[in-house]
C-alpha cells in the first residue's frame, strides 16, 4: 500500500493497492495437511452436489417442489464454495497470500450474495416442508410450478441489489494502518477493522443486514418446525411420523450449523479481534457444511437413494452395451 496523506488523529491513511490474507499461517507445520484436507472436501461438495443436480433433473419420481429447491441449493453450494476454497487452497499451496484490492471486493461481494442467497433458499425449503407435512392436501396447489419458479428467482436476485451498494460503501471507505487481514478470504468484520475514523455506520449496516438475511430466516424457520414437528407428533401411523421426520431432520441440521455459526460471526462488534475462533467458525458455514450437504440429503434421503441406484443401473447398462459393440 501506499500513504496518502495524515489521518486527523495521527495514524497514516493508506490508497489499498492489495491485502495480505493471513489465513491458516500461525500454524505452518499444518499448511500441506490443511491443503490435503480442504481439496478433498471441495472435491467432495462438487461431486456430490452435481450427482444431487443430475438426478433431481433425471428422475422422473423427483420431479417435485421439494426436489427443485434441493437442485437450486446443490447448485448454489457449488458456486458459495468456489467463491473461497479455489483462493484458500492456492494461498495454501504457493504460500502467497496477496490479493490484489478489486479481487478482495469481487470475492467479498460474491460471497456476500451467494450467502444471502443461501439463507433464503433454505427458508424457502422451510416452507415447503412446513406446507407438505401441515396442509398435505393443498400441498400441490400452493407449491405449484409458477410459485416454485417465482420463489427461486427472488431467492438469487432479491438482494444483489443490498450488497453492491453495501459493498461499494466498505469499499469506498479509507484504510489505515496494516493491510493484513486475519483470515483466509475477504469476510467483512475483518476488511471493516482496517478502516480508519468512525465505523458507527458501517456497522449499523452491517447489524441491519445480518437482521433481515440471517436472523430473521432463521427465526421464520424456526418457527415453521414447531409447526412441522407439532403436527409430527400428531401423526397416527409411526411410519408417516418417521418419513416426516426423516426428510424434515436433514434440512433442520444443516440450518442450525449454517445459521448457528454465521450468527456468531456477524452479529459480533467489528470492533472486537477477529480470533482463531471466528476463522473456524468461518470455514464451517464456508467449506465444512457444504460437504455435508450432498452426504446429508443423499444417506437420510430413501428418495434419493432409490434415484441414485437407477442412476447406477442406468449407467452401468449403458457400458455394457457400449462394451458388446466391441
Amino acid at each position: 500500500m501506499k500513504s496518502t496523506g495524515q489521518y486527523p488523529r495521527g495514524e497514516n491513511i493508506w490508497t489499498v493497492v492489495d491485502f495480505i490474507l493471513l489465513g491458516f499461517s500461525d500454524i505452518p507445520k499444518l499448511q500441506g495437511f490443511l491443503f490435503g484436507v480442504i481439496l478433498i472436501m471441495y472435491t467432495t461438495i462438487l461431486m456430490g452436489n452435481s450427482l444431487i443436480i443430475i438426478i433431481t433433473k433425471v428422475d422422473a419420481s423427483l420431479q417435485t417442489p421439494m426436489y427443485y429447491f434441493l437442485g437450486n441449493f446443490s447448485f448454489l453450494e457449488m458456486c458459495y464454495v468456489s467463491v473461497t476454497a479455489p483462493r484458500l487452497l492456492a494461498d495454501l499451496y504457493r504460500q502467497n497470500r496477496s490479493i490484489s484490492f478489486v479481487a478482495c471486493a469481487v470475492q467479498m461481494y460474491f460471497f456476500l450474495i451467494l450467502g444471502g442467497t443461501e439463507c433464503l433458499i433454505l427458508t424457502i425449503m422451510a416452507y415447503d416442508r412446513y406446507v407438505a407435512i401441515c396442509n398435505p392436501l393443498l400441498y400441490h396447489l400452493i407449491m405449484n410450478n409458477r410459485l416454485c419458479l417465482q420463489l427461486a428467482v427472488v431467492c438469487w436476485v432479491s438482494h444483489i441489489p443490498v450488497y453492491t451498494g453495501f459493498t461499494y460503501h466498505v469499499f469506498s471507505l479509507s484504510f489505515c494502518g496494516s493491510n493484513q487481514l486475519n483470515h483466509f478470504f475477504c469476510d467483512v468484520p475483518p476488511i471493516v477493522q482496517q478502516v480508519c475514523g468512525d465505523i458507527y455506520m458501517t456497522q449499523m449496516l452491517i447489524y441491519i443486514i445480518a437482521l433481515l438475511v440471517i436472523t430473521i430466516p432463521f427465526i421464520l424457520i424456526l418457527v415453521s418446525y414447531v409447526n412441522i414437528i407439532s403436527t409430527i407428533l400428531k401423526l397416527p401411523s409411526a411410519t408417516g411420523r418417521a418419513k416426516a421426520f426423516s426428510t424434515s431432520s436433514s434440512h433442520l441440521t444443516i440450518v442450525i450449523l449454517f445459521f448457528g455459526s454465521g450468527i456468531i460471526v456477524y452479529l459480533k462488534p467489528v470492533s472486537s479481534p477477529y480470533t482463531g475462533m471466528e476463522k473456524i467458525l468461518s470455514l464451517i458455514y464456508t467449506i465444512v457444511i457444504p460437504m455435508f450437504n450432498p452426504l446429508i440429503y443423499c444417506l437420510r434421503n430413501k428418495d434419493v437413494m432409490i434415484a441414485l441406484r437407477k442412476l447406477h443401473n442406468s449407467v452401468l447398462s449403458c457400458l455394457k452395451n457400449i462394451f458388446n459393440l466391441f
